[in-house]
């Protein structure tokens, strides 16, 4: 490196040029950012020196600020890097150390910020020398030597300086791992860089560019140094990536196809058509996935009170009816997205947890899934798999759109706006539809609540169907291109993009309003309080509005129209067909979507609980048989399997072989 006095007066002139901007943030207490572009043209020797020497220059830069007579001391960081220093983590190599570069990832582990010591300051006892020793490493270095009277001893200890610092671990884009396992790296981060604004830029779940120091860290087995290092990027500048959905690139030409296919009266039905064309039928269901992957608009209530625009859909059904395929197409066509499975993913994983770092040795926040999918969609296959307690962690996230965290000392609300597209298959192998969906899937009845939309794949044998689905394959099979899409994956991908940058927020209309007003009254007007059954709640309200919203973005309009509503509406109903319709009392019942005991069955159970209560006044034990009787002149011919279901729930138990009694 050229003579360090040439250097310091370079850098010099340089700032001088930015005084004002450095009095400023001198007085502001902030930092000092400068772009690199403006030293390039300054000084393009300077600029590239910077670059390959970054350590030494950064810390000169640091050192010439003092020159200046500013109220304190202003530390220097350094945006918009050439595109040349831009890595990809994966990509870090041996040549890279001690290079200024850029490296773009989300934020998947983040440490607690805690205070750094950087330099100690001794006396010698024999001289009285004051000296100060600088702190690089992970371990506290003492003195060996006095500078002065080169004793090797008797030194007291005065004072130490910190700063606050903390760790975090990059990972990857999506977009550019597509099938492959994310490269990682460790980011320091230390004095600004912590201040509570960085930190909440700096959380599990953020997208974020740094531009910094590649460092090797020497590894220490058995308390000798490895010859195999790890590294680190010592960061100086960080900016939040906030591309989400917008990280696809439109071109000019992009947008002009889009506009036109906006104006197509027949674009919903192409774009219907173009999501998993090699897939027969579920149409239906792919005009609801179709509407969660352009979403509704949240909202903030004056109380504080949020409101989701994400739309949560399960699929459930019998083997080889494509859910997995249809999960994994679909996951693929907006950013931060993914695919996992229910057999091979944990609370942990799903949501985020508190471990204890090998690197730092302190405990840090691990992002998990849905915080990483924020933004996007997480599309989990076999769901039914997923341990219960995994499950029950999913309540706020899926509502809130928020995780909260408070283990360990660490206490954090982490980002978790995400759809979740959920399949899972009936416990024994086959849909069964006269069996609530609750009693066949191992889920929460909470959480199955949360979904909008619930949809069954069935596998029934039907001739014609049969013929048209084996002709569909075998096409397949012969001619690839039968199944290309009326728009390409990578428009529509860019489609869904535009709507999500240019439409992010959807007015609902009048009429709209209206149209869902009468249907949700009618619908609940058409059943008595002697009928006890609920056909819709206000949670299928809410979702039918962030389904007209969704299909309001499709159309490109920031108003919704009545048409928006009846295609919310059409949906919703196929829902409830479905999965909601109770054969017993040929009614809709809500609870069969959403709860183990339908309304029917609640009926029975009120009955079959006052038949108890009544003979238990008469005499002391009931038995099983006269209750049994007692129900079958009421007319409940499956007593005993609501008895059964009365003791699992914990309402009812034996106190000997025979005989009931309530808890």
């Amino acid at each position: 490196m050229e003579n360090e006095q040439n250097l310091r007066e370079q850098i010099y002139d340089f700032l001088k040029t930015k005084e004002p901007e450095l009095v400023f943030a001198s007085t502001n207490e902030r930092p000092l950012i400068l772009d690199y572009f403006d030293l390039d043209k300054f000084n393009p020797e300077l600029a590239e020196n910077l670059l390959e020497n970054a350590e030494e220059l950064l810390d000169l830069f640091d050192e010439v600020v003092g020159d200046f007579n500013l109220e304190t001391k202003t530390e220097i960081q350094f945006k918009n890097l050439p595109k040349t220093q831009s890595i990809r983590i994966r990509n870090l190599r041996t040549k890279h150390i001690n290079k200024f570069l850029t490296v773009e990832g989300m934020v998947k582990v983040a440490s607690e910020v805690k205070p750094r010591i950087y330099e100690t300051i001794y006396e010698c006892q024999e001289c009285g020398e004051k000296f100060s020793l600088e702190q690089r490493g992970s371990t506290l270095i003492k003195p060996f030597i006095c500078p002065n009277c080169k004793k090797r001893s008797g030194f007291k200890f005065l004072e130490k300086k910190m700063y606050d610092s903390r760790w975090i671990t990059l990972q990857e884009p999506f977009e550019i791992t597509s099938g492959e396992k994310p490269g990682e790296i460790k980011i320091f981060l230390k004095k600004s860089l912590t201040t509570p604004e960085m930190q909440r830029i700096t959380d599990p779940g953020n997208r974020i560019f740094v531009n910094g120091i590649l460092k090797e860290l020497p590894r220490i087995i058995r308390g000798r140094e490895a010859t195999q290092s790890d590294i680190y990027i010592e960061a100086n500048y960080v900016e939040l990536a906030e591309k989400e959905i917008e990280e696809i690139e439109i071109s000019k030409e992009d947008e002009k196809k889009i506009l036109e296919l906006a104006k197509q009266p027949d674009i919903y039905e192409k774009l219907v058509n173009s999501l998993a064309p090699s897939i027969y039928g579920n149409k239906e269901i792919k005009e609801a996935i179709l509407l969660q992957l352009f979403g509704g608009t949240p909202a903030e209530l004056p109380d504080g009170i949020h409101i989701r625009g994400d739309i949560h859909i399960l699929l459930v059904g019998d083997p080889a009816t494509a859910k997995s395929q249809l999960l994994k197409l679909s996951s693929r066509l907006i950013p931060r997205s993914r695919y996992v499975s229910g057999k091979g993913v944990t609370g942990a994983g799903l949501i985020s947890t508190v471990r204890k770092d090998e690197f730092t040795g302190g405990w840090v926040l691990e992002a998990g899934a849905l915080i990483l999918c924020n933004k996007g969609m997480l599309a989990v296959d076999e769901f039914e798999k997923m341990d219960r307690e995994d499950m029950v962690a999913m309540h706020e996230a899926l509502e809130q759109g928020t995780v909260s965290i408070a283990k360990a000392s660490i206490v954090a609300t982490l980002p978790a706006q995400t759809s979740i597209l959920a399949g899972a298959n009936p416990k024994l192998g086959r849909f069964d539809i006269y069996t609530p969906i609750a009693d066949q899937i191992i889920i929460p009845p909470t959480l199955l609540s949360r979904f909008d939309l619930k949809f069954a794949l069935r596998d029934i044998p039907n001739p014609e169907e049969d013929r048209k689905l084996v002709d569909h394959v075998l096409s397949v099979r012969k001619d690839l291109k039968i199944t290309e899409p009326d728009i390409p994956q990578d428009l529509l991908r860019k489609y869904i993009a535009y709507s999500k940058q240019n439409v992010k927020q959807v007015e609902l209309s009048d009429e709209t309003l209206e149209t869902f007003k009468k249907f949700f009254i009618d619908m609940r007007s058409k059943y008595t309080e002697e009928d006890r059954i609920v056909p819709i709640t206000f949670r299928q309200f809410e979702a039918l509005i962030r389904l007209a919203q969704a299909s309001a973005k499709i159309k490109l309009r920031k108003k919704t129209i009545k048409e928006d509503a009846e295609k919310a509406i059409r949906i919703m109903q196929a829902s409830l067909r479905q999965l909601g319709f109770d054969a017993e009392s040929k009614k809709l019942d809500i609870d069969r979507m959403e709860s183990s005991v339908t309304g029917t069955q609640r009926s029975k159970i009120r009955i079959l609980l006052d038949i108890i209560d009544k003979l238990e006044k008469e005499e002391k034990e009931v038995s099983i048989e006269d209750v049994g009787a007692s129900a079958e002149d009421e007319g409940i011919t499956d007593w005993q399997d609501l008895i059964q279901k009365l003791k699992r729930e914990g309402l009812l138990y034996e106190p000997k072989s025979g005989y009931l009694k309530k808890v």
